[in-house]
């Protein structure tokens, strides 16, 4: 499924609220930035989804061989601005996810992200990382279960977003603490788009690196349907177009030792 750029829509937006906040722990790090990070196990998943689009298929076993550590929130237009100086978004809330970037964009936060840490830790997930972090765990359509009842819990979408994006953080977490990886807005990964990708790709670690822009966006977002919302959904746009439908997470790797 191709996710083009939105030109326009209301601006009119929720309370300025901040996003839901917890203590750093064994399982969480806090960096200078306020983002809060959780522990992703390593382990085994089966990735895509034999009832779902044509770019989901084969099923396939995938191994994510080391923890890694997940943004629980997408990226707040607080914490961009805190990096970059400027907000491009179009709903203005500090405390909203920034959208209106492109791949190249979360890649320049990222870098700056690692300069003002002294760190080489912080990058886009892969798509597999994404997926593997959305399910948690779950076989199911949603990290939740199959049906789509329980959406609204979960998920900012066209049902209930009234067309704007929502504070992060609001909506209830999947099993591994991730808040918004249902809806609120898509989410770049590092991963070059191939529809065929899942019939090659690597039983361990996969990253599609192909030099295309053509870039995937998982998770769906504030305008999307319900079965956008799905774990196993693969969606792409270009890689230098920004929309105010996408958005990112950041991924921080552990440092040696810590695994």
């Amino acid at each position: 499924m191709l996710v083009v750029a939105l030109l326009g829509c209301d601006q009119s937006g929720p309370p300025n609220d901040p996003p839901s906040t917890e203590e750093a722990s064994a399982e969480t790090v806090v960096n200078s930035v306020g983002m809060r990070f959780v522990r992703i196990p390593a382990g085994t998943f089966q990735m895509g989804s034999e009832t779902g689009q044509d770019d989901e298929v084969p099923v396939h076993e995938v191994r994510i061989s080391e923890p890694f550590y997940m943004g629980a929130l997408e990226v707040t237009q607080q914490q961009w601005n805190q990096l970059m100086n400027e907000n491009p978004s179009r709903f203005q809330e500090p405390f909203h996810p920034v959208e209106r970037v492109t791949w190249f964009d979360a890649q320049a936060f990222i870098d700056s992200l690692n300069q003002k840490e002294g760190v080489d830790l912080y990058r886009l997930p892969t798509e597999a990382e994404w997926e593997y972090a959305a399910r948690a765990g779950t076989r199911t359509p949603f990290s939740f279960g199959a049906s789509n009842d329980s959406l609204k819990a979960y998920a900012w979408y066209n049902v209930n977003a009234e067309e704007h994006t929502w504070p992060a953080g609001r909506k209830k977490a999947n099993p591994f603490g991730l808040h918004d990886i249902h809806g609120n807005v898509w989410e770049w990964v590092q991963d070059s788009y191939n529809p065929f990708f899942y019939r090659f790709s690597p039983t361990v670690d996969p990253k599609n690196d192909q030099d295309s822009n053509a870039r995937i966006i998982r998770g769906g977002g504030w305008l999307s349907i319900k079965k956008d919302m799905r774990a196993a959904n693969r969606a792409w746009t270009r890689g230098d177009t920004g929309s105010l439908m996408i958005g990112f997470r950041v991924v921080r790797e552990m440092p040696e030792g810590e695994q």
